[in-house]
């Protein structure tokens, strides 16, 4: 959907200290070598046990400072999480309303996979625009892996799991960057793949199932679908990515050859070339897989990182268009079109 005046004001990213190479978790059995000679991917963050909410809220407190906004200005907060953040039944957004943003702003937690943060920005978008006076929207991602039930060195085929949290505030009345589009659209005929084979009573963290959408996308190909059907379904993703990427260009009045860099999933380095960059008929030089190679696929935050990244390096500035692109569970494909305005100060 096309947007007219609605800008991100403030950026926040944490990344916690420790990031455990490729070559340390193929030493210790961890990641297969063969894995490692395919993918080439770096290494994985790893936050230990720092909690996701927790995360989080460093996160926003950054994005929010960064902004200039008070925690007062705030309209609605959206909180993004793919996996487990603490005591079942138990939100985390209250977290930060507890410890950042106090009670009256309207908070939930969307739970759409490694799209959340584009589900967030559609969302948020809107609400923003529906009544008068609504002024800023504070939108958070955070995942921790590292628990008894996730390896995140073998998560799924051609990524690794980073643990990182990343947020972003949107506004009505200015910022450094004006979101031009986001959309998003589902491959329904999907959505076995990240389901497999597996039961869906009782849920599999109930008995203790070990969760790995690499299990789960080979039971897709190999029992849950005919080999036709499930190559067909596997092609309309395809199609639905470059569907959205078509759309989001064409709403913002751009094309392919003008956009400065493309923040694709960080998977690894083949992927990002032929389900992405090949598409755009774009070099690699301007992916964000460098960066992205580095610390693992960190669920919903990974373009949010990425967006992090390129301004505090000075690898964006005025006039720079940045497309992000995704895919979730469901199947869901979304994209995001971003155009620079100015460089932030803190950047």
């Amino acid at each position: 959907m096309q947007w007219a005046d609605t800008y991100i004001s403030g950026v926040g990213a944490f990344l916690p200290r420790t990031v455990v190479s490729v070559e340390k978790a193929v030493a210790k059995g961890w990641y297969p070598a063969e894995e490692a000679e395919l993918h080439n991917l770096a290494g994985a963050a790893v936050a230990g046990d720092v909690p996701a909410p927790e995360m989080a809220l460093h996160a926003a407190q950054s994005a929010l400072k960064r902004s200039g906004r008070a925690a007062a200005d705030l309209d609605l907060l959206l909180y993004a999480s793919t996996w487990h953040q603490g005591p079942d039944g138990w939100p985390p957004h209250s977290y930060l309303q507890r410890h950042l943003v106090g009670g009256d702003v309207l908070a939930t937690e969307i739970r759409q996979g490694c799209n959340g943060m584009f589900i967030a920005l559609e969302l948020a978008a809107g609400y923003l625009d529906g009544a008068p006076g609504r002024q800023a929207a504070l939108l958070v991602a955070s995942d921790n892996y590292g628990t008894p039930l996730m390896d995140r060195w073998r998560m799924g085929p051609g990524y690794i799991g980073g643990d990182a949290a990343s947020a972003l505030v949107l506004t009505r009345e200015g910022g450094f960057a004006r979101l031009t589009s986001v959309c998003t659209t589902t491959v329904a005929e999907a959505e076995e793949l990240h389901r497999g084979s597996e039961p869906l009573f009782p849920p599999g963290v109930t008995v203790g199932r070990r969760m790995s959408f690499a299990a789960r996308n080979e039971q897709f190909r190999q029992q849950v679908m005919p080999k036709g059907e499930a190559t067909a379904a596997l092609f309309n993703i395809q199609r639905a990515l470059m569907e959205v990427v078509e759309r989001a260009l064409d709403e913002s009045g751009i094309e392919a050859r003008d956009l400065t860099r493309v923040a694709f999933m960080n998977y690894s380095e083949e992927i990002v070339e032929q389900r992405c960059m090949a598409m755009l008929d774009l070099p690699m030089s301007r992916s964000t897989w460098d960066h992205g190679r580095t610390i693992g696929h960190c669920g919903a935050s990974d373009q949010v990182l990425s967006l992090d990244h390129l301004l505090m390096t000075g690898q964006l500035g005025p006039g720079d268009h940045m497309l992000m692109l995704g895919t979730g569970p469901g199947v869901t494909v979304s994209s995001a079109v971003i155009k620079i305005i100015d460089t932030p100060q803190w950047a």
